[in-house]
């Protein structure tokens, strides 16, 4: 199951830098993650400084 960007975002773009595959990109208002890219390292959810994002 891919990781999911919640409304915390504050399009801060850390998790768009870590992530190995490229599947996050800039989202309307928010990031967005391609659950079809996505490998569910948890880089990003590590790296989010708000906790937005979630399995």
């Amino acid at each position: 199951m891919a990781y999911k960007i919640t409304d915390a975002c504050v399009m801060c773009g850390s998790c768009a830098d870590v992530c190995p595959t490229g599947a996050i990109s800039e989202g309307d208002g928010q990031y967005v993650i391609d659950a079809d890219v996505c490998v569910d390292c948890g880089s990003c959810a590590g790296q989010c400084p708000t906790g937005a994002i979630e399995e």
